[in-house]
């Protein structure tokens, strides 16, 4: 494809951010231009060589646009459309970043925008949110579906997925509604059942917060996601609720058929449950990046002794690894180490494991 380009973006935050940063990295010619409610942000992009131009408002400038990425929030883009349709040139690809896509391609084809659209969800992101945390390398590896409109030709949906896959991830080409089932299942019940999961230990806990004390560990790890935003998973939640219920009533029989089996003493059940589940996960791949963000951590075996901590902690503070959370691992049963260290990127992780080793650490890896 070819080197010099126009890319138009409503929105700049985390993604977004992310998706013109690696478009800069990749395609140094690109031109940016940028709309945002914040003038502040495409200020701080503009400053930062993100962007060329700020738009203060939509008009004209996106006529010259041969790529627009909506990146605004989910229920905001829809507006967004009404308003770009003016200036959509012939052949320029109007794309979104959204985790759901049945709204915003209904839309579409109700403002008859259909040749021009092709919805995208890069499955990355992070806990830090913004313009500021925005990197090129967000997107490498990760797995970016495509949501081609019925009336978008096969060539523009070839220039797209060679666009994605030149930023270093991974293009996965589904219908909306395939999509939408798929992270109903592995992303939206997930976090509906670590919320639901954490809320009955709180409600289950006695006085003394036993529960909540020797939490710390498996039971962590595996409810880590219910610490995402409320806001966002109300807007998720709404907008893909007749798929979630869909594997919401799957999974509520699942659970059914399971007390039963407990009720029954029927151990062959129960010890298909387990091994089938463990089969199934351990043939789910490594590689890429899925909707649920990864968590980067070791775990170390250290005596407990007066600055163990500190001394861990400053090895790698004075070789530029930033760490996102330490801490003691006091419910072990699951675990083989007493120290949990979690960093913010997957390079970080491996370069702190190399390191603490040499130092004769024993490091665990996940």
């Amino acid at each position: 494809m070819k080197t010099t380009f126009t890319a138009g973006f409503i929105g700049l935050g985390l993604i977004g951010g992310s998706i013109a940063r690696a478009l800069k990295k990749y395609y140094p010619d690109v031109q940016i231009l940028a709309h945002t409610r914040s003038r502040h942000t495409t200020e701080y992009a503009l400053e930062h060589g993100i962007i060329d131009e700020i738009c203060d408002t939509v008009d004209e400038r996106y006529r010259k646009c041969d790529y627009i990425f909506l990146c605004a929030p989910v229920e905001c883009n829809a507006s967004y459309l009404r308003l770009l349709k003016p200036y959509l040139k012939k052949g320029c690809i109007l794309t979104d970043v959204g985790s759901t896509k049945t709204n915003i391609h209904k839309k579409v084809e109700e403002l008859g925008l259909e040749e021009y659209f092709i919805g995208g969800h890069p499955m990355a992101g992070s806990e830090k949110t913004g313009i500021e945390n925005a990197k090129a390398l967000l997107l490498e590896n990760a797995y970016y579906v495509l949501t081609p409109a019925a009336k978008v030709t096969g060539e523009m949906v070839e220039r797209y997925r060679d666009l994605v896959a030149s930023l270093k991830a991974i293009p996965l080409i589904l219908t909306y509604e395939k999509h939408d089932y798929v992270t109903a299942a592995i992303s939206h019940l997930p976090h509906i059942i670590a919320s639901s999961l954490v809320n009955l230990v709180k409600d289950c806990d006695y006085e003394d917060g036993t529960m909540k004390k020797v939490a710390a560990g498996g039971f962590k790890d595996i409810t880590r996601i219910a610490s995402s935003s409320p806001e966002m998973w109300e807007q998720i939640c709404s907008a893909n609720s007749e798929n979630i219920l869909s594997v919401l009533d799957e999974y509520i029989n699942s659970l059914i058929e399971i007390k039963f089996s407990l009720a029954e003493h029927n151990t062959h059940c129960i010890h298909d449950l387990f091994e089938t589940s463990r089969d199934y996960r351990n043939s789910i791949s490594d590689s890429g990046s899925g909707p649920i963000p990864k968590a980067y951590s070791i775990y170390c075996d250290m005596v407990d002794e007066a600055g163990g901590i500190a001394a861990l902690a400053t090895i790698l503070a004075t070789n530029g690894i930033s760490i996102k959370n330490i801490g003691i691992v006091h419910n072990r049963e699951f675990e083989e180490a007493v120290l949990h260290v979690e960093f913010y990127e997957e390079i970080a992780k491996i370069k702190a494991a190399e390191l603490l080793r040499k130092y004769r650490y024993t490091i665990y890896e996940r």
